[in-house]
């Protein structure tokens, strides 16, 4: 049996060359710059001096004999690093230089190899790198020195050592992308990491944003009005624990401990309602939210502004002369520089300050009146102060009360012809007084009929004369809505103002909210303080003004809420109606469909019409497998910015999409039926409301809907 000898190998050989025996070879394939640039690694260079052997080749004449100078098809950059180093003469000139010298093959073929046979550092072994390097005592920005790249870089690898070593394992086996590693980093509890994970190998959606989102459920976003209003730093003073994000804007990470949270919002309140409470109000009502409407039913004692002080005054001038100036020199500006911008705002925030100077109130109604204490929107504490509940409220005198000092009631008299003398009517001549020595009353029967006559006159005239029946009309709105219990008008007009019966999320701290309140206060402010005075203060108001107060009072009446208890289609299509003519757009009145406000309240087959009508049928068909939780919030995502409005939402003639296909959601609704899939998601994560109970009020909802329509 013949044995073949294999044939073996003899590696090139290694010697230090001069650097001035070395030049750049044409034959280096490397063309376009990429990675480091020739500073950082001359740097790296001069700190760990040469890792890596230089391949070279001997340069031959023409007659094939070597002129004692070697060229460079592979390891060009290096040579640049030692050139510079050279230039700058850190380096000398005959430096040796490890080089591993070829003599077979092409040149190219070297750079080639070199280049695309390295293969680049996994992201698991970087991150290992650097954390071996932190452990043996270098800082982050002492790693981000060496390596030349930013300390959020090397935050980032260091972040992992925050992921479980099982799902390391996972990533290094590929069994995950670096993506979705990252995402797990926002949550330091191993164990919690790893039930996610189990839970994303039954679910279709496995993209980072879920994980986040799972990782995250409970906490709360340090965006949320109660951490800002105690502050992040008071929260981790206290042992509260921030989740962040390295890897992705994170709007300031998540609170993890909520009974912290709250504990420390209630302390915060407490302590600056101690301050309101001391102005001497008779109760103080504390909560870091209160309902939209709250104050609706109790009435508002009317304050006076308190003047700025001459200093004040002083201080708002310079603010606002300093904001003139600077709007006038950039008005031109096509963007403002960041400190002009950053300026104007704090201008703008000192100058509000002025502006909302606290009302001053009379001693004697403070002790009948009380003050709300919260937080609003942004985060500040709000105060609202001079509410009166009822049993606070004083008694009502009736008009014809016999203890009414007859000086402060309006009288009709009658003169008499023959002697000028003049009774009131309605009131009883003295008995001793003969019935020829003077004018009896007229009788109230009388009274009554004559009265009939005046008023059948009065409302022809002021039926032709509209500029004083809207002034009258104005009147009496007025004094319901803004002043208590007055009956100084002949008009038997009402108003009412509902209250809201359910509270949509966020519904308090809308943009609305607050800029309908702002104008009611803005009129409250502009009214005169006694009721009495109304009438000669609108009678001063131009035409415009009086048409502006007169739709905001009507506005208050605006009653557009479906009620399962209280069928009323008539007056729904009315809103239909109002709506059109107004052009009411929801869209940009800031709704937007999410968890909380849309599709974590609907069933899977309305998420699905919803999802199809906005972006396609085949968006739907992606998300149809999904348990309920995961395809709310896939819809969410998909639907964020799309103007999409659900059918209740919409106003009638706006170019909004169509109406929710009823085939599309009876499809849908067919398959959940027959496929009796579960309505609550896996891992203890229940739906806001069971899929069979939103089914039924949903139904009673369009069917009331389509019916008003009609």
């Amino acid at each position: 049996m013949t044995m073949t000898r294999v044939q073996k190998i003899v590696l090139s050989s290694s010697r230090d060359i001069p650097f001035n025996k070395l030049v750049l070879s044409q034959s280096n394939v490397r063309r376009i710059k990429a990675g480091i640039s020739i500073d950082e690694l001359a740097e790296d260079i001069a700190r760990r001096t040469l890792l890596q052997s230089i391949t070279v080749r001997p340069v031959r004449d023409a007659e094939g004999v070597e002129t004692g100078m070697f060229e460079i098809p592979a390891g060009g950059r290096r040579f640049r690093a030692l050139e510079l180093l050279v230039k700058q003469k850190r380096l000398a000139k005959t430096a040796p230089v490890p080089c591993v010298v070829r003599e077979d093959g092409i040149p190219e073929e070297d750079s080639l190899a070199e280049n695309v046979q390295r293969a680049p550092l996994h992201p698991l072994d970087q991150f290992r790198a650097f954390l071996a390097l932190r452990e043996k005592g270098q800082s982050e920005e002492d790693i981000a020195a060496a390596f030349f790249v930013a300390v959020s870089v090397v935050k980032q690898r260091l972040r992992l050592a925050s992921v479980s070593p099982k799902l390391l394992d996972v990533y290094a086996d590929d069994g995950m992308t670096l993506d979705q590693l990252m995402a797990f980093t926002v949550n330091g509890d191993h164990e919690r990491q790893e039930q996610v994970f189990e839970r994303l190998s039954q679910s279709y959606s496995k993209e980072p944003h879920a994980i986040r989102r799972m990782l995250t459920e409970g906490a709360v976003r340090a965006s949320d009005k109660r951490a800002q209003f105690i502050g992040l730093d008071a929260y981790t003073e206290a042992g509260g624990v921030i989740l962040r994000d390295l890897f992705q804007g994170d709007d300031g990470g998540w609170l993890q401990d909520v009974g912290l949270l709250d504990m420390l919002v209630a302390e915060k309140l407490r302590e600056q309602s101690e301050a309101i409470r001391a102005e001497g109000w008779k109760w103080i009502d504390v909560a870091p939210d209160f309902a939209y409407g709250h104050t609706y039913g109790l009435w508002q004692l009317r304050g006076e502004k308190v003047p700025l002080t001459d200093d004040e005054q002083a201080k708002r001038d310079a603010l606002q002369a300093e904001m003139d100036g600077l709007e006038e020199t950039y008005a031109e500006a096509e963007e403002l520089p960041d400190e002009v911008d950053q300026r104007l705002g704090e201008i703008e925030t000192a100058l509000a300050a002025f502006d909302d100077h606290p009302q001053a109130f009379v001693p004697e109604e403070i002790v009948r009146a009380g003050a709300f204490v919260s937080i609003d929107g942004s985060g500040a504490l709000r105060v609202e102060r001079g509410y009166v509940r009822p049993e606070d409220e004083r008694p009502i005198i009736p008009e014809n009360d016999a203890e009414t000092d007859p000086a402060d009631e309006p009288t009709i008299t009658v003169r008499a012809e023959h002697d000028g003398t003049s009774v009131v009517a309605g009131t009883e001549a003295p008995a001793d007084e003969p019935e020829d020595d003077g004018i009896k009353p007229i009788p109230d029967r009388l009274m009554t009929e004559l009265t009939s006559h005046r008023t059948l006159a009065l409302r022809h005239a002021l039926g032709e004369n509209p500029d004083i029946a809207f002034v009258a009309a104005l009147h009496a709105l007025c004094l319901k809505v803004f002043y208590r219990y007055a009956q100084d008008t002949c008009l038997e007009l009402d108003l009412k103002s509902a209250g809201f019966s359910a509270q949509a999320p966020g519904l308090a701290d809308n943009a609305l909210a607050a800029a309908f309140d702002a104008r009611h206060q803005a009129w409250l402010t502009a009214l005169p303080k006694e009721p009495a005075e109304l009438w000669d203060g609108l009678m001063t108001f131009d035409g415009d003004s009086r048409q502006s107060l007169f739709a905001h009072c009507v506005s208050l009446s605006v009653n557009a809420i479906y009620e399962a208890y209280s069928r009323k289609p008539r007056a729904l299509a009315h809103a239909d109606r109002i709506a059109h003519a107004v052009d009411l757009d929801m869209v940009a009145a800031g709704w937007t469909p999410t968890i909380d406000t849309y599709f974590g309240r609907v069933t899977k087959a309305r998420i699905l019409a919803a999802v199809r009508e906005a972006k396609g049928a085949r968006a739907g068909d992606r998300i149809e497998h999904l348990k309920k939780a995961e395809m709310a919030a896939q819809a969410e995502t998909l639907l964020a910015g799309s103007g999409w409005l659900p059918e209740p939402l919409r106003t009638p003639g706006r170019d909004v999409p169509n109406a929710v296909a009823t085939d599309a959601i009876d499809a849908a609704e067919a398959d959940a039926d027959a496929t009796g899939e579960e309505m609550t998601a896996d891992g203890g994560e229940t739906a806001v409301v069971e899929d069979e109970e939103v089914a039924e009020d949903d139904s009673v909802a369009l069917e009331a809907h389509a019916t008003a329509a009609e």
